[in-house]
């Protein structure tokens, strides 16, 4: 007998071997798996058969769980097969937040031990064998406390940052005394300023003029050396360097014994201004003597403190409090029309900048009738130091700041202007400055919060004429994370802030800046131990 399956696999037909063609066919039903997707499914299951195998195998050799049971495996093999993976991570986490979520709104229990440190923290818990709520609570007041810990250690330092910015360096001090006994030993440290032949250039418009005053000698000696060796044409450079009656004797003697020709410096004092009456200033007057002036800036700076208060914030509050917004010094640039009646145009520059390319295109800028070339300090990249409005200086909850000004209103940068003092001379900026200074004594300094700026905000509204941001710099005082590449562009750079480059607290990274311009073979320098920063 034969057996003969059709290829089609739909009949199959018998016959016997006895020669006699008897056969039989028998038609079979009609699959429902054709034979080339059964092949293709033995096929793909010999494939995927040995990595199921191997993953078995991984999980029984990671000893996640003992499945004793195939529904146990399936229940592990199942989401791992399908790429979704486990889900006892993801149940975990919304656990804990859920636990965390539920004692945000609990208070801390009085008299709870804290762990000062991770390792201890996991000892208790191990120790303790703390319950999830527990376990929360602990994390919960853990981290509070030291969120209150890191935020006083913070105004600590601003704190201590603002002492070493406030007090004077004892080598600096030591160069001021050592400078002011050579003004009165040696005549060569005495000789005029300029030589009388070149006193008529100090009212010569043909020349660039720049202004500065200061009472730190190796400050002002930065700014005066880097701004000669900056210019393409030095020749043309006339500085009218500027000091108190007390650093007169050694800002004198400095560059009387350091002279930077061929440019032309001239040291006065104030007191040699015959302009600078009580008369002609009788608010600077009143701010000396008013005892709410002197003990906001001379009394305890650490009253008030609290743990609430925000590092930064309470670092301009420290600022705003510096001695020196109460000087004459300070003050001294509202006056510049009546100091230099001869000038026209005038750059005038603060002590804590360095001049890093030739400033004499100034001179060239269209004002357009304006009185203040300034850059504005309300749009830039970095926006901690450019994105200064009025809002930032002004207590606008005051009605006469809120009724007189725009919060909004961009603020602008001193420490490098370019004055147009023919215009000036025609406005009423002194005045208004005057006013508004008197009305912060009234108000018990209680209109602004910064220093010096915020009255000039007012008086040169509507005199201010924008300049391009890449002539001057600021923030190299207080901001550490300043761009190097920026700095390096930048016409003049600023160390506007705490920081300066001459203490100890100066950035390390922006002090070569303003060290490159410092004599440290110098005599006076060496004797005074001051060293260039390693």
């Amino acid at each position: 007998m034969q057996l003969r399956i059709s290829p089609s696999m739909r009949s199959i037909t018998i016959s016997s071997s006895n020669g006699f063609l008897d056969s039989m066919k028998v038609r079979v039903a009609a699959r429902h798996v054709p034979y080339r997707t059964l092949f293709h499914t033995i096929l793909a299951l010999a494939f995927l058969l040995p990595f199921v195998f191997i993953l078995t195998a991984v999980i029984t050799l990671e000893g996640v769980n003992k499945c004793s049971s195939l529904d146990c495996l399936g229940r592990r093999l199942g989401p791992r097969f399908l790429g979704r993976g486990g889900d006892d991570s993801a149940k975990l986490v919304r656990d804990l937040y859920k636990i965390l979520n539920q004692v945000d709104s609990k208070e801390i229990p009085v008299g709870l031990v804290l762990p000062e440190s991770f390792s201890e923290f996991l000892t208790e818990m191990k120790n303790n064998q703390y319950d999830a709520r527990t376990f929360a609570i602990t994390l919960k007041a853990t981290m509070e406390n030291m969120n209150r810990e890191v935020k006083r250690a913070r105004l600590a330092e601003q704190l201590n940052k603002h002492f070493a910015a406030s007090a004077i360096p004892k080598g600096i001090h030591c160069l001021a005394l050592r400078l002011t006994d050579e003004y009165s030993s040696n005549a060569h440290a005495r000789k005029q300023l300029p030589p009388p032949e070149l006193l008529p250039m100090l009212s010569d418009n043909s020349y660039k003029h720049f202004i500065l005053a200061s009472d730190n000698i190796l400050a002002a000696s930065v700014v005066v050396t880097s701004t000669v060796r900056s210019s393409l044409k030095p020749e043309e450079i006339v500085f009218h360097v500027i000091t108190d009656k007390k650093t007169y004797p050694g800002m004198h003697s400095w560059f009387a014994l350091n002279p930077l020709s061929p440019a032309i410096v001239e040291v006065k004092g104030v007191h040699q201004f015959d302009w600078l009456t009580r008369e002609n200033v009788p608010v600077l007057d009143a701010i000396e003597n008013h005892h709410g002036v002197r003990n906001h800036y001379h009394g305890d700076h650490v009253k008030g403190i609290n743990d609430t208060d925000n590092p930064r914030v309470f670092a301009s509050k420290l600022q705003a409090r510096s001695p020196k917004y109460i000087s004459l010094l300070n003050h001294l640039r509202i006056y510049l029309p009546e100091l230099f009646p001869n000038l026209n145009k005038v750059v005038f520059l603060d002590d804590d900048i360095v001049i890093q390319h030739d400033l004499s295109p100034l001179w060239e800028i269209d004002l357009a009738g304006k009185v203040n070339g300034a850059v504005e300090t309300c749009r830039g990249e970095d926006k901690w130091v450019m994105s200064k409005h009025f809002r930032t200086y002004f207590n606008f909850s005051h009605p006469l700041i809120a009724n007189n000004l725009d919060p909004d209103e961009c603020a602008w940068a001193y420490g490098m202007n370019i004055f147009d003092l023919s215009a000036w001379r025609k406005t009423n900026i002194r005045e208004k400055y005057h006013y508004w200074l008197k009305e912060n004594l009234v108000a018990n300094l209680t209109l602004w919060k910064f220093g010096t700026l915020p009255p000039a905000l007012i008086a040169f509204r509507g005199h201010v004429h924008p300049i391009d941001p890449s002539w001057h710099m600021l923030g190299l005082g207080y901001q550490e994370k300043t761009n190097l590449d920026s700095v390096k562009k930048a016409a003049v750079i600023h160390y506007n802030g705490q920081c300066k480059p001459w203490l100890e607290i100066g950035f390390k990274h922006l002090q070569p800046f303003w060290t490159k311009h410092v004599n440290y073979s110098n005599d006076f320098i060496r004797n005074c131990h001051i060293f260039e920063p390693q």
